[in-house]
């Protein structure tokens, strides 16, 4: 089968299963009253969102997780406009960074459970260490391909919404907005002390184990903190909140 066909065909099963995807996420997004080669067309670019580059070289969602991208900043901004009118533009600036993340645009992802509609090729499907930032680089995606089927911005945001409003309320009660390692380095500056030394190391080999990484974190050679992650990423960050922690009591 050519990828074109690939592209252009969808299984009865897959068109069906898509439909009640699109369902169950309570988006505005209603295909009752289509033409069925819209209904197609657009289920089409829904199916683009949620294909790997492993499973299709030609036919993916990285053009679509390029858009997604865009459009994802902009309704942020507008969200926090509309829900935060006198923030300052700083803090704007630092609630948008983490309503976009991949951090949270992979736990978005893991809640409307779009691993299970995710189209891998055989080796992907078997990286469990990857699964985090599959879900985040399709949820974007699917974000762009919306926009593309809806040709509007504001049922996006409204389906965003929710998520986005405990988002906010938990990173706003965060003195240091979750950028741990940012803060560290901070309060190192201030005191005027050697910036954080962090040596991560690799304790385990197996994909998706949530203490695969141990990180201690040293200011002026004296240990301050430990953590441990998912990723080196991960540990990081936790040693550095830790180390805010101990060092603020």
């Amino acid at each position: 089968m050519t990828n074109k066909k690939k592209k252009d065909t969808l299984s009865k099963e897959r068109e069906s299963d898509l439909v009640q995807f699109i369902k169950e996420l309570n988006i505005n997004f209603n295909l009752s009253h289509l033409r069925k080669d819209i209904i197609a067309k657009k289920l089409n670019i829904i199916n683009e969102a949620l294909t790997h580059s492993s499973a299709n070289n030609h036919f993916n969602y990285e053009k679509l997780e390029f858009l997604g991208d865009a459009v994802l900043r902009l309704i942020a901004s507008e969200f926090i406009e509309r829900n935060f009118p006198n923030m300052k533009v700083g803090e704007r600036s630092e609630l948008r960074s983490q309503l976009v993340s991949d951090q949270w645009l992979a736990i978005f992802g893991d809640q409307i459970g779009i691993k299970r509609m995710l189209i891998l090729g055989p080796k992907t499907s078997g990286d469990l260490a990857a699964i985090s930032t599959l879900q985040a680089d399709s949820t974007e995606a699917l974000i762009g391909a919306f926009y593309i089927c809806i040709n509007d911005l504001e049922p996006i945001e409204n389906w965003l919404n929710p998520y986005w409003l405990a988002e906010s309320k938990k990173v706003l009660a965060d003195p240091h907005k979750q950028n741990y390692k940012s803060a560290l380095q901070e309060w190192s500056q201030a005191k005027m002390v050697m910036l954080p030394e962090y040596v991560t190391v690799e304790s385990s080999k197996e994909h998706g184990n949530p203490k695969r990484f141990f990180c201690k974190v040293n200011i002026e050679g004296k240990l301050i903190a430990d953590g441990w992650g998912g990723s080196r990423k991960a540990a990081e960050k936790e040693a550095a909140k830790s180390a805010l922690t101990k060092l603020k009591d």
